[in-house]
């Protein structure tokens, strides 16, 4: 192995290297005029219009969902809320940021108790969760790629005595539900961006709807470009071990895709929450280190298991510079909230 994975290269020279590569990928995708620009954004468009609903689903699984609960109790916050956080005014801690999110999203979303919700892509279940305890007379249906997710969000369910929880584990691709199912809202946190072609998935979302039921998406976004994660050499390292499969949207690029649902409402959340946010993971996997590394090697091996030590505080501060990146003013989350493009006489 080299100098980084026996992890001998400092923090700050792989921060100077992360930020010079999100430099160049930011000169990669500029076109030069608006008319280049808008000409790549609309090819990129037809190109997740003729893709499948997602792509490397095994991968997605691989690289992070089917890692064991342990690893993630052990980085994230109290609430396991493995996506952006919200550090508002006052908030200083993971576990408050987390909280603050989570209300924040149930707000946008317009959720209220006694209704039929779908989270599309539930993660390790913080909002699952979360929406069951605040919403005890609604039905919170979860969608995971992932059955050891499954298996951990029940466990939690059940310890937490909350009976208004399912939970399905499927690939985005064949998802289905009886023609007679219908859902009064649908949410989806950092799902999107496994996604590839929204024109299917939103017809899928729009179908599963109730006739007033609305959609909300919480999705990481460039505040212009769009592109998909590949493995063109090896600097494209967070395509090869931790995004496979992945695309980084534009915040416009949803709405290209209004043919079954139509934007009501459209938020910004600066890229310094995020930033914010993976600086905790990192800060609590090092903090954690003795409970972390035995995770490490009944995951990969006791031969690898420094090698992914390095892997994973990498990844947390790619994400960490990433959107800090000019201050949070590159890459940021988008929130959105659609409804059903009904038809009309």
């Amino acid at each position: 192995m080299g100098l980084l994975e026996n992890n001998l290269v400092p923090d700050f020279l792989i921060r100077i290297g992360i930020r010079r590569l999100l430099a160049q990928r930011l000169r990669e995708e500029d076109r030069g005029t608006p008319e280049e620009q808008q000409r790549h954004l609309m090819n990129f468009v037809q190109q997740l219009r003729q893709s499948d609903v997602a792509i490397e689903t095994a991968a997605a699984n691989q690289q992070h969902y089917e890692v064991p609960s342990e690893f993630f109790t052990n980085v994230l916050g109290k609430h396991l809320k493995y996506s952006c956080c919200y550090y508002k005014d006052g908030v200083s801690s993971l576990d408050a940021a987390e909280a603050e999110m989570l209300a924040l999203t149930a707000k946008r979303a317009g959720l209220q108790n006694g209704e039929r919700i779908l989270e599309l892509g539930c993660g390790w279940g913080s909002l699952t969760l979360y929406m069951a305890e605040k919403f005890p007379n609604s039905r919170i249906t979860g969608v995971s790629n992932s059955n050891s997710q499954r298996e951990f969000i029940l466990g939690q369910a059940e310890a937490r005595g909350l009976h208004n929880v399912e939970i399905i584990t499927c690939d985005a691709n064949v998802l289905q539900f009886p023609p007679d199912t219908q859902f009064d809202r649908i949410v989806s946190v950092e799902m999107f961006e496994h996604m590839r072609n929204y024109e299917t998935l939103l017809r899928r979302v729009a179908s599963w709807l109730t006739p007033v039921g609305t959609l909300f998406v919480h999705i990481f976004t460039h505040n212009k470009y769009a592109y998909p994660f590949e493995v063109r050499d090896e600097s494209d390292w967070m395509a090869k071990y931790f995004f496979t499969g992945g695309i980084m949207p534009s915040d416009d690029l949803l709405l290209y895709f209004q043919q079954h649902m139509r934007l009501r409402e459209h938020w910004h959340v600066d890229g310094v929450h995020y930033q914010k946010t993976a600086e905790g993971w990192l800060k609590n996997m090092d903090a954690r280190r003795s409970q972390v590394w035995p995770v490490l090697e009944k995951t990969y091996g006791k031969e690898d298991a420094k090698r992914w030590w390095v892997y994973w505080r990498i990844f947390f501060m790619s994400c960490a510079e990433l959107w800090g990146y000019r201050k949070g003013s590159e890459w940021i989350v988008s929130h959105y909230l659609f409804d059903k493009r009904l038809a009309t006489a």
